[in-house]
């Protein structure tokens, strides 16, 4: 229902659990920071790699391919410690801009911070500009990632403003939390990668080092993405409504990592053969 508001950090016991879990999260991450921190390395351009993104299901870390993107909150220290020994580079989704309420840090976002329903089930845009009340959360959410081995991290929902997400948003501050959001991650070892936000690609490309991309050849949009190939980072990229064998010419041609998944990103996939 429009304007209403998530039913989540409505007693004191609710938050004091919502602190507890994330407090468990964050100290089993650190044992994997304390025990063998990533090592930040430059990407190789996206026509040499291959890539899975996996956030729902047990990650198959089996998986030929060269990186992986898993959900921050449900990989497990020891399916990106697989990973790292096999070589692969990981990458964590986490929500930045969004917010949803099935996360179990959920119970800190305060409810001035909240717009309206993303239009997808159990999420809520998020004020960005709401850096002071944000950035301890976002910290948190990095430090995880970072704290389970992982190498890069694409902060998810980061176009709000292009959207009607019951917050006066705009361009600049997008821009304005987008580039904090890439600084954070760098303060904290991560390679930040920039999730869709087409229509800022231009500007944003200097302080990303890849670009996630759903669905623009379907979109017709994918000419946008070239300042990250121009600057010979990768683009990883994936379509859910169209078969390989549409749009794998174009991307693949364009420098692209492009994969066919259903929506629900589970294991299966179908990339784009070189």
């Amino acid at each position: 229902m429009a304007g209403a508001r998530p039913p989540h950090t409505v007693t004191a016991r609710a938050a004091q659990a919502v602190v507890v879990v994330l407090a468990v999260l964050l100290a089993g991450a650190a044992c994997s920071d304390e025990r063998d921190p990533p090592i930040p390395r430059p990407w190789p351009t996206a026509t040499a790699l291959t890539w899975q993104w996996q956030l729902t299901g047990e990650p198959d870390v089996t998986v030929d391919t060269d990186v992986f993107a898993l959900d921050g909150f449900t990989a497990t220290v020891d399916a990106v410690d697989r990973l790292r020994a096999r070589d692969k580079r990981v990458v964590c989704h986490v929500e930045a801009g969004v917010l949803r309420t099935s996360r179990p840090d959920a119970g800190r976002f305060p409810p001035q911070v909240l717009g309206e329903p993303t239009g997808r089930p159990d999420e809520w845009w998020v004020d960005v500009r709401q850096w002071g009340v944000l950035e301890p959360i976002l910290t948190d959410r990095f430090r995880l990632c970072r704290g389970k081995g992982f190498h890069a991290v694409a902060p998810y929902g980061v176009d709000g403003y292009a959207y009607d997400p019951g917050l006066p948003l705009t361009f600049d501050d997008q821009i304005v939390f987008n580039r904090r959001l890439a600084e954070l991650a760098r303060s904290l070892g991560l390679s930040p990668g920039l999730v869709n936000d087409i229509d800022q690609v231009a500007a944003l490309e200097p302080d990303f080092d890849f670009a996630v991309n759903e669905e623009c050849f379907v979109a017709a949009e994918c000419d946008r993405l070239l300042p990250f190939v121009a600057a010979d980072k990768p683009v990883f990229h994936v379509e859910y409504d169209a078969d390989t064998s549409e749009f794998c010419p174009t991307t693949r041609a364009l420098g692209f990592a492009s994969v066919h998944k259903s929506r629900e990103l589970g294991v299966w996939r179908a990339p784009c053969l070189f």
